[in-house]
């Protein structure tokens, strides 16, 4: 990330993990949780990268690439989209949208290099350039009850629907869902939005943003869930982010095939623990000793004590759930899709 940005954030009483980019608390994790669950917060959104792809060709590579629609992206629209291994596996999940001729992809920034480099593989003739705009972009996540009116307050545009997107001198406004909005644009912007923002919403770190996405069954593939799963077992499907209309891509038969079938025995679960959880961790059950039944995709503190999760788990096992090993900590697991 932007080293001044993150002094900027240090600044303000930010504080970093020691090995990654997310930002943890501004001094009080526990109060900033409670604050996503029942208030307004802004959340530097350090976990996540960002991509622009431009060029002649962009909009057909992307479309050959990905397993949603690029070709009928509007502009003014955001959607969902992963990018699957020829196994069909998910290698990276994308928020994307459409800026003019230029392409924006958001994904987990512990995956932005491998696959900037990865994509470009792919490129070969076509008329396509890809460029990471991790240090000259920012993302902040607004949700809570005032978030519309901070955003007003700010001088920014709200967008009415879910994945709509407002785009305001360089500055897009995409909106989530009904209460979470991503703002992003140039850093040097930022600072100033900052100080406008925290007026009325009250900084938060990644940790609140992560239980946001749990709380709203949002499946982010990171590196550690690189590979592990095909879009419909992390109901990737269900927000939107497979076409099952469009023309072939990397994994496309697979899921395809997976879709029709209707073989799906693993789906995405809400988890409930006492003990800490994390992406990644393998999930067992005593009912079937043989292997694992599931792995956590994105995990955090609950603003209620304990722990919550997203995880992919195999439905029939799903009752009796361990973390780790069998004899593990027992775990709650509710399926988000029932």
């Amino acid at each position: 990330m932007n080293p001044n940005w993150r002094s900027f954030l240090e600044s303000a009483e930010g504080v970093f993990a020691a090995d990654t980019t997310d930002l943890l608390n501004f001094g009080d994790a526990a109060g900033e949780l409670k604050s996503a669950a029942s208030g307004t917060v802004v959340v530097p959104l350090t976990h996540l990268g960002l991509l622009e792809v431009t060029g002649e060709d962009a909009k057909a590579f992307l479309h050959s690439q990905l397993t949603n629609d690029v070709n009928h992206l509007q502009e003014g629209k955001a959607q969902h989209a992963g990018w699957c291994t020829a196994k069909g596996r998910m290698q990276a999940s994308f928020l994307m949208w459409r800026s003019g001729e230029r392409y924006m992809l958001s994904l987990s920034a512990d995956l932005q290099e491998s696959t900037h480099k990865r994509l470009q593989m792919f490129v070969l003739r076509a008329k396509v350039k890809i460029s990471a705009l991790t240090d000259s972009m920012v993302m902040f996540g607004i949700a809570g009850p005032q978030a519309a009116e901070v955003l007003a307050d700010a001088g920014l545009p709200c967008p009415a629907d879910s994945l709509a997107l407002i785009e305001d001198n360089g500055t897009a406004v995409i909106r989530l869902d009904d209460s979470r909005f991503i703002v992003t644009g140039p850093d040097l912007a930022m600072a100033g939005l900052w100080q406008k923002f925290t007026v009325k919403a009250r900084p938060a770190g990644v940790p609140a943003w992560r239980w946001l996405d749990i709380k709203a069954a949002f499946p982010l593939v990171t590196l550690a869930t690189k590979e592990e799963f095909v879009p419909q077992m992390a109901d990737f499907e269900k927000i939107g982010g497979v076409s099952f209309h469009k023309g072939c891509y990397p994994g496309q038969e697979v899921v395809a095939r997976t879709q029709y079938l209707g073989k799906v025995k693993r789906h995405l679960y809400r988890l409930t623990s006492q003990t800490p959880l994390a992406a990644g961790n393998v999930l067992h059950s005593p009912d079937n000793p043989d292997q694992s039944c599931g792995t956590v995709m994105t995990a955090a503190a609950s603003p209620a004590g304990g722990y919550e999760a997203l995880a992919v788990v195999q439905a029939n096992f799903a009752h009796n759930v361990r973390v780790g090993s069998l004899d593990g900590p027992a775990v709650q697991a509710v399926a988000v899709n029932p």
